[in-house]
Formats: structure tokens, sequence, C-alpha cells
């Protein structure tokens, strides 16, 4: 089956008992037994049979099912935000005294994560730039755990060669996790690509539209004991485990996912087609656009769609936060890949407690506008965008 076909039609593990064509949200905590036996079995994975929901669902299990099935993937495991996918994933594979090999080019959260939190805990960090083969391998030591990174990154853009990538870890033996978010597992494999670990925040396109907050990670069977780290540790331990009412609306929101991502995906690139025509408009910084530098291995890794983030620059600040002020249709908030097409200013906001120095570093710029593109037609898109600008 295709991919928009398989979203819809996974079976369930289990015949409903009512027979009902939609997964019901099963709001139970615990599952009664027959038999002691078959509790114990139940409780020490023997027997695929929901235990305790902090760590087994019927809603959440079905959802999992559904991405397993199009991803391909040994293992999904779904937690309650993208942010809990990412730091479960880095606990499963770190220790103490272990690093982890990141770019200095990832979301605010994830940095702060990697950088602060869980240095406390004596997990280091080396920053190299990952499009640059050679700066990956000099960094990498015996304590090496992973290299982790964001496939286009937020909001700068950058795309690193994955297959690359996945040549440098495995030879070291390590895995390459990537966060994924920013193009749906339906478009592109990324295991194809060397990825080992995917974490995706479904919070983001699978959602349906910002109905629910949630992640996954995605364990391709390729780390030695991830999967049961996962299952066994993380899940029963750090207690993050997604709500069987976010795993409906998620279940649902996957349904639509292709055709929402479609509409998102084109809107996207001809909305930043138009905005380069703007005076006002310094850059426009979208991988779709042919004259992007990441726009060929964007396009060789993920297929001929970009995503539905773009990027502008402004003269100043002062001018960025005057467009946003001046929005009429399009709306100032956070979030990535609303079905409604979203503008924020990273500098201020999601960077906005990171110090001047820090951001300059990460290449976040004042100049930068963050607009992630919705279902709404483009051409009011860019009348607003327009609009606002000449306020």
């Amino acid at each position: 089956m295709k991919k928009q076909t398989q979203a819809i039609h996974v079976p369930y593990k289990r015949r409903d008992a009512y027979d009902a064509l939609s997964m019901p949200v099963y709001n139970a905590v615990a599952y009664e037994f027959d038999n002691a036996q078959t509790m114990s079995d139940a409780f020490c994975n023997r027997i695929d049979a929901p235990d305790y929901s902090r760590c087994e669902n019927p809603t959440v299990s079905n959802f999992e099912e559904r991405v397993k099935a199009l991803t391909g993937a040994k293992n999904v495991i779904a937690l309650n935000s993208g942010m809990a996918a990412i730091s479960n994933t880095i606990m499963a594979l770190a220790a103490q005294g272990k690093n982890v090999v990141t770019s200095k080019h990832l979301f605010g959260n994830t940095f702060s994560l990697l950088m602060s939190t869980l240095r406390k805990f004596g997990v280091g960090c080396k920053l190299a730039d990952l499009t640059d083969p050679e700066a990956v391998e000099a960094v990498i030591n015996e304590n090496t755990c992973c290299i982790f990174l964001e496939i286009i990154t937020n909001p700068q853009m950058e795309v690193a060669d994955l297959s690359k990538l996945a040549e440098i870890a495995h030879a070291h033996h390590i895995p390459l996790v990537a966060d994924t978010t920013t193009i749906p597992f339906t478009m592109f494999s990324s295991h194809d690509l060397g990825v080992d670990i995917e974490v995706v925040s479904s919070t983001k396109y699978v959602s349906g539209g910002a109905t629910s907050l949630g992640g996954l990670v995605i364990d391709y069977g390729t780390t030695p004991h991830f999967g049961e780290v996962m299952k066994n540790e993380m899940l029963f331990n750090l207690g993050a485990y997604m709500t069987p009412q976010v795993a409906f609306l998620q279940t649902m929101g996957l349904e639509t996912l292709d055709a929402r991502y479609r509409v998102q995906s084109s809107n996207a690139l001809v909305l930043a087609q138009k905005l380069q025509t703007l005076p006002q408009i310094k850059r426009v910084n979208y991988v779709g656009l042919e004259d992007n530098p990441f726009h060929e291995l964007a396009q060789r890794q993920f297929g001929t769609t970009a995503g539905a983030m773009v990027c502008i620059d402004l003269e100043s600040k002062d001018a960025c936060f005057r467009m946003i002020d001046h929005l009429k249709l399009i709306h100032r908030a956070t979030n990535l890949f609303d079905n409604r097409t979203l503008a924020i200013h990273p500098a201020s906001t999601i960077f906005g407690l990171f110090p001047d120095k820090m951001k300059k570093a990460m290449d976040v710029s004042d100049t930068t506008i963050r607009l992630s593109i919705g279902l709404e037609d483009v051409d009011d898109l860019f009348e607003d965008i327009k609009q606002a600008l000449e306020g």
C-alpha cells in the first residue's frame, strides 16, 4: 500500500470489542488479568498485553503501530512532547562521562538540554560543523555516545549530509540520531540515509493542526539494546508516556498528514518565491528555492518537497517587530506546521533568554522572522505580508 493508504488502514493489535472503525480512547489506567501467570507474563514482556497505562495503553499502542507501519521501524515509543522524545533518547544512550556530538545550530531548548541540563549529570557536548565531515571526525572520541542533529535546522535552515554523517557514526560504532520534525516521515526514509534513531515532535505536522503535544522516538533496531532501554527503563522510570487522549487526536492527524503536508509544502514554495520579489525582504531562506545553498542536498535527501518553514530577513529588529505587529491574517504565535500560518521573531522569543554572544555564535539573528506556512490560500498570505511590510 502507498503511505497515505497505510496511514488509515493499519489493523488493530486486537479486534475492538464493539468493532469501532476509529480506535477508542482507552482512559483505563490498569488492566485485569485472568490469573497470576498471565499478569507476570504481561509485566515481564513475555506476552504483548498492556499492564499499566504509564508504559502501555491500547490507544497509544495503536498510534505507535501506525507509525511503525509507515516507517518500517523496529520500535516506536510515543511520548508527551518532542522534547521528551529528545531527552529520553539521549538519556537512554548517554551516561556519566559520555558526550554527544552535535551542532550549534539547534532549537533553543534542545541546545539548552545538551549544553546545560545534561552537564549536571556528567554528560558532555561537543559542537562541530556537521556540514564538514572532517570537523565531525575531529571531535569524536572514545566517550562519544551519538551524533545528534536536526535535518533542517531551526531557524538557520542548515542541511547536513546524513549519509556522510552515518558513515562517520557507524565507523565509530555509535548511532546517528536525527530530529526529522521538519519533513514528515511519510515523505522520505531517514533510515535509508543511515539514521539509526529518529525523533519527531508529533505536535507539529502529525497532530493535525496543533491539537495536542506529543513526541515520537522511532528506533530502527540498529543500536544494540536501545529499544530495551527505552521500554524497560525510560518509560518505567521517567514517566513521559503519551496520554490516550493525545494518541487519539494524533492518530486522526496521521490519517490526513499526507494531504495536509502536500498543501503546506506547496504553499511554502510558492510563497517563498513571491517573497523574493519584495524589496523590504533582504533574504528569503528556504531550502526549496533553487538558489539556496542546501537545495540540491535537500532534494536528494528529502525528495521534491522542502517542508513548511520559511525564514525571512528584514533590515533590523524594529522592522521585524513592525511587520509582525501589522499582520492581519497570519497569527503571532509559536509552533510549527499548524493548519494556520504563524509568525515569530526567534531571537527575542525562542532564544530570548540566551545571551547576545551566544545567539550570535548560533547564527540566530535579530533580523530574522520565522514563518510556519499553513493551509490558507497562498495569495492571501502574500498580501498579508506585503501590507504588513508597508504598514
